[in-house]
């Protein structure tokens, strides 16, 4: 019998880590999928727009 206690937890660990990539896979997309990606977008258009001058922090290169 020592053998399955040996193999209870590596199994219990595939069982959950095989149900967390299935809810990953099933939660990408779906409703918020458009919300999500316009979120990413417009944090992509502020990075890539560079320093604004919108009462932020100046940039100062010494």
């Amino acid at each position: 019998m020592d053998y399955v206690s040996a193999l209870v937890p590596p199994v219990v660990m595939a069982a959950f880590f095989i149900g967390l990539v299935r809810v990953i896979v099933k939660t990408q997309g779906g409703a918020a999928k458009a919300k999500e990606d316009a979120a990413v977008d417009a944090a992509l258009a502020r990075a890539q727009g560079g320093p604004k001058a919108s009462g932020g922090p100046a940039s100062t290169d010494a």
